[in-house]
């Protein structure tokens, strides 16, 4: 049975850690759980904590304080190389991701080397958006996509699963970006490197419990990213 490891990064997600990681793990008897919590004032770390104490499927990395999204995949990525996992899937903790799709990833990655959660794949499917957010992400989207030339519909979704070829082909200590950006220079490199990519449909749902992490830092970082790769496939680079 190959060996799955679901990267959760959180900051203050105490009302959804427990939950998540109950459900990822029912999923499929595959999977461990790597939560890495950035100094939560709520104790989400102190929570994922306990759990890991009598579930050796529950793993946990501190970092001292709010660090981003990007770093804690990178972190993460290391983990499963490391550690001798098969592939890595990451997602969110707030449940805007369904963990109940993750075997459909799984099945997947036999025959690809990175399967994506896509919100457009077939129309729009998001839950609980307002409408200048769901025009904001659809637009960006298409702008990437355009301006990359990567033929993908959702190239900042953030479910994805990767298998341990796609994570050894991409230099993840390179990485300088975070959020949006993160998400598709991720992609933009698998593709580069001539690898297999899946885009499936999943409904993403706006999360139930806490705050949303967006800021327009992260939006603006993105859109300067899109016209370097642009360049970088002009000259022929592949990725960083």
């Amino acid at each position: 049975m190959k060996k799955g490891l679901v990267i959760i990064p959180t900051y203050n997600e105490s009302e959804n850690i427990e939950r998540i990681i109950k459900i990822v793990l029912s999923a499929s008897r595959q999977l461990d759980v790597l939560v890495i919590d950035d100094n939560s004032p709520d104790h989400t770390g102190d929570i994922v904590e306990k759990i890991a104490k009598y579930n050796r499927k529950v793993h946990l990395t501190r970092r001292p304080r709010k660090m981003g999204l990007g770093t804690a995949y990178v972190t993460g990525f290391r983990y499963a190389l490391t550690n001798g996992y098969a592939y890595a899937c990451e997602m969110d903790a707030d449940f805007s991701h369904n963990p109940e799709d993750l075997p459909r990833f799984i099945e997947l990655l036999d025959r690809h080397d990175l399967v994506l959660g896509s919100r457009y794949i077939h129309g729009v499917s998001v839950i609980n958006w307002p409408m200048k957010r769901l025009l904001l992400s659809f637009g960006a989207c298409l702008f990437a996509r355009v301006v990359t030339g990567i033929p993908i519909k959702d190239l900042t979704s953030g479910f994805k699963c990767y298998s341990r070829k796609a994570l050894e082909a991409v230099n993840w200590d390179e990485f300088k970006v975070d959020g949006y950006g993160f998400q598709i220079l991720s992609v933009f490199c698998v593709y580069r490197a001539g690898l297999s990519i899946k885009e499936i449909p999943i409904i993403f749902v706006e999360r139930r419990e806490g705050e949303s992490k967006m800021s327009r830092g992260i939006i603006w970082e993105a859109f300067w990213l899109v016209w370097k790769l642009r360049l970088w496939s002009l000259f022929g680079r592949k990725c960083i």
